[in-house]
């Protein structure tokens, strides 16, 4: 005959049942799940005599709620500022350049055909960029000078959105815009006359002679990065050719993908159509430093954080330790109704899987709901004690930017759930090997 435990729901024990004898009474008996993940379950919601076991449960599943929440919020906002400060960037600068060596590229019409006809490239300009210095009375400054043809640079960057006082398209007749810190530094306003010096110079009995011409300021635009207000100046691609001696020749060509995220690829294509001496460089590769920074700190703080979803482990740990602890007469009892080893081992694993997994819920439920209303609830603090997190004198960036992406909330509650997980394998195992005998003992 074939013994079977069944769980009595009146009297909370264990019998043994003979097989082949009579069908038991529904309301009697509870045979519908396994005891393990039912004795699991009652372990959990129970109120035990020891309270302090109960207070410590509840501790583990709100680190672990706690920890899950930082994490997601925390690379959400990390997120949001690597976005935002890749659309300022992009925004000021192409997706992509080919450029020559030595600067510049004398039969270049060819290959701004060329790199036009490539399907993932929207618009293609030329473009030229030099070096100079900027003087306004007794003020002097280092510029960057990108020379453009107003009418295409349109719809390779959005530098025409980006100016605050007067229009792109006034840039002509020798007519200059500056970046917002750059004109404060020179202390320049608008229509006003600056002298730009190019390093190309002429040679005479003096020696070399640097180019000096006159601009006038008819814009003034602010990016938000530092790199392009304070260095940066904007003048018409046949005002550059003049300026650096060029004559038809230009620097390099300028472009807009349709995906932005395909540039390496679109780099590489174009790479092998371009002849020799001629190199494509997509913004990946041009601001690759910053954004490998960025990737570096956003690995060391989900490595920080996830310490907090640790110590709610640990916690877990302490739980069942002390669970088992408390229950050394229970284990015994059921040990001796013919329960083995694995199933007492089951029973502990369940109650440390149930506090982990109702922390990694709760945690993951609030960390999505406060990285989507992050621009909500970061506004209302500032305001209730008098706050602000980011200066407008200090940061670019005034406000938190928050970009939630489900795949990482994916990772960060399974990741949590796994650390839960293991949680519970010594103290299970620690109650498995229980001895009834000793335990039964002083009982």
């Amino acid at each position: 005959m074939e013994i079977l435990p069944v769980f009595c729901c009146k009297t909370h024990c264990y019998r043994q049942v003979v097989a082949n004898c009579r069908p038991f009474h529904q309301r009697d008996y509870f045979i519908l799940q396994p005891y393990e993940l039912f004795i699991g379950l009652r372990y959990t919601r129970a109120k035990r005599r020891n309270h302090f076991i109960s207070f410590i449960s509840l501790i583990s599943m709100l680190g672990m709620g706690l920890g899950v929440m930082a994490l997601i919020v925390v690379l959400s906002v990390m997120n949001g500022f690597q976005k935002e400060i890749r659309a300022r960037m992009l925004g000021a600068s192409p997706h992509l350049e080919v450029v020559a060596d030595g600067g510049r590229m004398d039969d270049w019409q060819p290959i701004l055909d060329k790199v036009a006809q490539n399907p993932q490239v929207l618009a293609a300009a030329p473009y030229v960029a030099g070096q100079g210095m900027l003087s306004y009375g007794q003020s002097v400054q280092g510029v960057m000078v990108r020379g453009i043809d107003p009418a295409k640079e349109i719809a390779i960057t959005e530098l025409a959105n980006k100016i605050k006082v007067g229009k792109l398209a006034d840039l002509r007749d020798f007519g200059i815009v500056l970046g917002s810190d750059l004109a404060r530094a020179l202390g320049v306003r608008m229509g006003e006359k600056v002298m730009l010096i190019a390093p190309q110079g002429s040679i005479t009995p003096a020696g070399m002679m640097p180019r000096l011409k006159q601009f006038r300021v008819v814009g003034i635009f602010e990016i938000g990065m530092a790199p392009y207000d304070n260095s940066l100046a904007l003048i018409n691609i046949v005002d550059a050719q003049k300026l650096f001696q060029l004559g038809d020749a230009v620097t390099g060509i300028s472009t807009k993908l349709r995906d932005i995220d395909k540039a390496p690829e679109v780099a590489a294509e174009l790479q092998h159509q371009l002849p020799q001496g001629l190199y494509a460089n997509d913004w990946t590769h041009q601001n690759s430093n910053y954004f490998s920074a960025v990737k570096m700190e956003k690995k060391m703080m989900f490595i920080i954080l996830s310490l907090i979803v640790a110590v709610a482990a640990f916690n877990i740990v302490s739980t069942l330790v002390m669970a088992v602890t408390d229950k050394q007469a229970d284990i015994a009892i059921l040990r001796t109704l013919g329960a083995s080893p694995a199933s007492i081992m089951k029973i502990f694993i369940v109650q440390g899987v149930v506090i982990g997994l109702i922390g990694t819920l709760a945690g993951s439920l609030c960390g999505i709901l406060l990285a989507l209303n992050l621009n909500v609830v970061v506004p209302f603090i500032e305001h209730l004690f008098g706050v602000q997190f980011l200066s407008k004198d200090v940061y670019y960036i005034s406000e938190l930017p928050s970009d939630l992406r489900y795949h990482e909330v994916l990772l960060v509650s399974g990741i949590s759930f796994v650390i839960s997980l293991l949680a519970t394998l010594y103290p299970s195992y620690r109650a498995s090997k229980t001895q009834p005998a000793e335990a039964l003992r002083y009982e």
